[in-house]
């Protein structure tokens, strides 16, 4: 027997409806492009989204096909956040902290036919936009008057001229919840970037379970600074929880620095921000500089990379500020676990809280883990054990876009199927996850991931090289830097200053390798295959220049 409940579809445009019609004054704060800052509401965000939807019926564009941004969080993204997968289009945000190459790249594999772009990326776009075969149509986030004089860009159009002569009465569309919503491309070990294509369903759950009390404990109460970029798995979800609870939202733009941080976020009086450790050690050291305190700040959800201890303390006891230490990854939509004590927690020493708040938290509802070891035997939940870490849930990918990379997951003894995170990691008896190590050799650098594969692949391309290898090395800043071990082909030389100028122009600037260190052999395992464990091992003693 059936429940007799309505059947609404989980949709987007329902968000912002929602948030039109009981936060319609609640503010949407934005350090614009220009300098200036931007005030409007959600009332004012769902009539513009509707406008962007109008703008892409009149393209005559078919529901599914993919819109690209290459933006700045700011109050325009936002809108396309909305008008794009309201009206059954998907939306597609490009990492412009990749090269040029593997943005043309990825924008021809995601077939994107529409290109949004903050003017801040036109020497960017001009570089590949020769190279995209799909894109109809490129929209420079501006005024009219804004629009950039003789850009090289056929028929580049101003954004406010593109929505502008369309009406903001619009009908959303109806549709099955489980429909393309959005999509974002991650970094693998081998080969291209594969897509995680999220849907309305997942989409609207995880906006659901983010803002729970145990995880990131939103309301229409907060003021909300995602310094995690738009660009970067949809900001962690927070554009959707915001629009969901009412939450006021103030978007940094371009300007990531200290000073710039701090001010916006006493200026708008923010409750509640998010980003990864290397903007938050920028912001102390200005606070620190200045002798500056928070007035509203109360939380901070960290994650990207792991949080050192001592930022932890230096938020906790100088400013009064609790951290909310967070993980997941681009499959999972990203959220997976956020670190909240428990209630038995809340008497304990604080060393002892320290070292739960060290880990990266507990599985939010909706998502299910487990550690295995190597033959796939569920580990238990003592601390102690590690091994791969595997994750389900309704907001995990199945599979990637166009079925790269094949069937991602793994069948266990009972038939469930499980996405293997590459992660490795301890689970304690209260459920606390920790990750302590990374079975792919993916580096992570300010929150973002650098395949070793690419570095290396580049290295062996001159003529000098004759193995390499790519290691990362911690990082005080950064978290984890690259380097690059080579072996030199009997007869050739080459200097590490000459192999990393061959990096120039092969892959983005944060991607090159810091140093490279010159060695008589790799050690290899039976297979063949590069021993990094046992390279890092060698290398233990080894520091980054100016460091």
């Amino acid at each position: 027997m059936l429940g007799l409940m309505q059947n609404e579809p989980l949709l987007i445009s329902s968000l912002i409806e929602f948030a039109e019609r009981h936060h319609g004054d609640a503010e949407i704060v934005s350090r614009r492009v220009e300098g200036d800052i931007h005030r409007y509401t959600y009332k004012d965000v769902a009539a513009r989204a509707r406008q962007v939807a109008n703008a892409l019926d009149a393209m005559k564009l078919p529901q599914g096909d993919r819109v690209a941004t290459l933006a700045w969080n700011g109050y325009r993204h936002l809108e396309l956040y909305f008008g794009v997968s309201g009206s059954g289009r998907v939306l597609h945000t490009l990492n412009p902290r990749l090269a040029p190459e593997q943005i043309a790249w990825i924008a021809n594999h995601a077939e994107d036919q529409v290109l949004c772009f903050d003017t801040t990326f036109l020497p960017l776009v001009q570089a590949f936009h020769g190279k995209c075969t799909t894109i109809k149509q490129y929209v420079a986030l501006c005024d009219a008057d804004k629009l950039p004089k003789d850009s090289g860009i056929p028929g580049l159009i101003s954004y406010e001229a593109w929505i502008g002569a369309q009406s903001s009465t619009y009908h959303w569309p109806s549709f099955d919840e489980n429909t393309a919503s959005s999509m974002c491309y991650t970094s693998g070990t081998t080969g291209h970037p594969k897509a995680a294509l999220y849907s309305h369903r997942s989409t609207l759950l995880h906006a659901y379970a983010a803002a729970l009390p145990d995880v990131m404990c939103l309301s229409a109460r907060d003021a909300i600074l995602p310094v995690v970029p738009m660009f970067h798995v949809n900001a962690w979800g927070i554009p959707y929880s915001a629009a969901m609870t009412g939450a006021k939202l103030v978007f940094p733009g371009p300007a990531m620095d200290g000073k710039s941080i701090y001010e916006l976020m006493e200026n708008e009086k923010v409750s509640y921000a998010a980003g990864v450790p290397t903007v938050w050690q920028m912001l102390l050291t200005h606070m620190k500089a200045g002798g500056l305190r928070f007035s509203t700040l109360k939380r901070t959800v960290i994650g990207g990379s792991a949080c050192p201890p001592a930022m932890i303390d230096t938020f906790n006891e100088e400013y009064g500020v609790e951290v909310l230490h967070a993980w997941g990854m681009t499959e999972m939509s990203p959220l997976g676990t956020l670190c909240t004590l428990k209630n038995k927690h809340l008497d304990l020493p604080a060393d002892e809280k320290m070292k739960i708040r060290l880990k990266q938290g507990r599985a939010i509802f909706g998502v299910d883990m487990k550690i295995v070891d190597a033959d796939g035997k569920e580990l238990p939940w003592d601390g102690v054990a590690f091994g791969d870490l595997y994750v389900r849930g309704p907001w995990v990918v199945r599979e990637y876009f166009k079925g790269e990379g094949g069937n991602p997951l793994v069948k266990d003894e009972n038939g469930v199927e499980w996405f293997p995170t590459g992660d490795v990691a301890t689970i304690d008896a209260d459920g606390y996850m920790q990750i302590t190590d990374r079975s792919k050799d993916v580096i992570k650098s300010g929150g973002e991931w650098i395949s070793s594969i690419d570095i290396e692949n580049i290295a062996v391309a001159h003529p000098a090289v004759a193995m390499a290898a790519c290691i990362g090395i911690r990082h005080p800043k950064w978290d984890e830097r690259p380097i690059v071990v080579v072996v030199k082909k009997p007869g050739m030389e080459v200097t590490a200053a000459e192999l990393l100028k061959f990096y120039e122009g092969k892959t983005a600037k944060w991607q090159m390798p810091d140093d490279v260190v010159f060695v008589d052999a790799i050690p290899l395992g039976a297979t063949g295959k590069m021993l990094k464990t046992k390279l890092r091992e060698i290398l233990k003693d080894y520091k980054l220049p100016n460091t």
